[in-house]
């Protein structure tokens, strides 16, 4: 297939840097998939493809080469996989922020990119304006994960204490903490809480107190934003 050309020129410091496009490097081996990408995003110019490899081998050396801002990883590819790609870019280049676009969408690859530090993750059944916006939250310093995912996330850290990259915030709570986390910022009342988790209103009081500490959250507001940011909760 034919591959766009690899963009090693560095930015123009002329430029403003608020104006310079996001530079996305696309890790697929499926050559309809990328192509369908790189002409999807190609009249976006909020972003710019440098480059395309198709194993996770080839993908680290490319991004310590190119330095891209965001990299969209895909999981199956032959030799070295997505998940080993990610934990090697994470250990090599911390700052490239990682999207998972894949067609799987098992629990336990989801936890173990969490893990290794990843910002998104988008299933390939999924629109591909999706995937722009998955762009879009993780250039702006968020993270963002399709619905299926973020449920089954949600569910993890409901039947799991947090065991993901402690640069997590959500990773210093306990799993009640955790319940009432998302409660308090999807708008429950403390009473409404107490009675779905069968304890007192004073509890989760305590409850409260501690999480919001353990978030340096000051307010509720605080809570609903960190939860949507997460793709927890919706507007």
């Amino acid at each position: 297939m034919n591959h766009p050309k690899e963009d090693r020129t560095p930015p123009d410091p002329a430029q403003r840097p608020d104006k310079l496009p996001t530079r996305v490097l696309l890790v697929d081996d499926h050559p309809v998939v990328a192509l369908g990408l790189i002409d999807f995003l190609k009249d976006r110019p909020e972003f710019k493809i440098v480059g395309h490899v198709e194993s996770g081998r080839l993908a680290i050396r490319r991004v310590l080469d190119l330095k891209p801002d965001i990299v969209v990883m895909d999981i199956s590819m032959p030799g070295m996989n997505g998940i080993e790609a990610t934990i090697a870019i994470k250990r090599e280049a911390p700052q490239a922020r990682i999207i998972i676009y894949s067609m799987h969408s098992d629990q336990e690859y989801l936890i173990e990119l969490l893990k290794a530090g990843i910002s998104g993750y988008v299933l390939k059944g999924s629109p591909l304006n999706e995937l722009v916006t998955a762009l879009g939250v993780v250039k702006d310093g968020s993270s963002y994960y399709t619905k299926e995912m973020s449920d089954k996330l949600a569910d993890f850290l409901k039947n799991e204490p947090p065991g993901l990259d402690p640069k997590t915030p959500l990773a210093k709570l306990s799993k009640r903490e955790y319940e009432v986390f998302v409660m308090l910022a999807d708008g429950w009342a403390i009473k409404k809480i107490a009675a779905r988790l069968g304890i007192r209103p004073k509890t989760v009081e305590t409850h409260k107190y501690n999480l919001m500490g353990k978030l340096e959250a000051s307010n509720i507001s605080d809570l609903t934003k960190l939860a949507i940011r997460f793709n927890l909760i919706t507007l």
